[in-house]
């Protein structure tokens, strides 16, 4: 399976603040604030880049995420997020080793369902280690949404 690494996701109290800071120590560069709202989940996040370098900050204000804020605190790494230049490859993949996608929720995810509110085609995998998560995205509509977002 060819998969890139992408960026981390990282859990905040305070977007705003959060966005100031990061773009002052990188001198980075900070997207516009996005909104997920979907299936009991609410966040609000906004991309960080400098250099070759990304990361999102994720202030969750509903939903699992929220939880794990509140159990773990401000500055949790929760999600490591990966391309893939064909996600319906990968998901594929994935059902014939036995592992089934799941959506943001932890639900199984079917393979018509992979579009995000984002517009991003998007799978998780089932979460094995506590809380941490791994995201893949498809590379191409990664790359367009980044572009549209800053």
């Amino acid at each position: 399976m060819d998969l890139k690494f992408s960026h981390i996701d990282v859990l905040v109290n305070d977007l705003e603040a959060a966005c100031r800071y990061y773009a002052r120590l990188f001198c980075a560069e900070i997207s516009r604030i996005q909104a997920w709202d979907r299936g009991g989940l609410r966040v609000r996040y906004a991309m960080v880049r400098f250099g070759q370098e990304r990361f999102i900050l994720v202030q969750p204000l509903q939903g699992n995420l929220k939880d794990l804020l509140d159990s773990h605190g401000e500055g949790t790494i929760y999600r490591h997020c990966y391309t893939t230049p064909n996600i319906e490859a990968a998901y594929d993949a994935f059902v014939a080793q036995g592992v089934q996608p799941e959506d943001e929720n932890g639900n199984a995810l079917a393979k018509t369902s992979l579009e995000s509110p984002s517009g991003t085609r998007i799978l998780w995998l089932p979460k094995r280690f506590g809380s941490f998560s791994i995201e893949l995205l498809e590379e191409s509509e990664l790359n367009k949404f980044i572009q549209d977002i800053f």
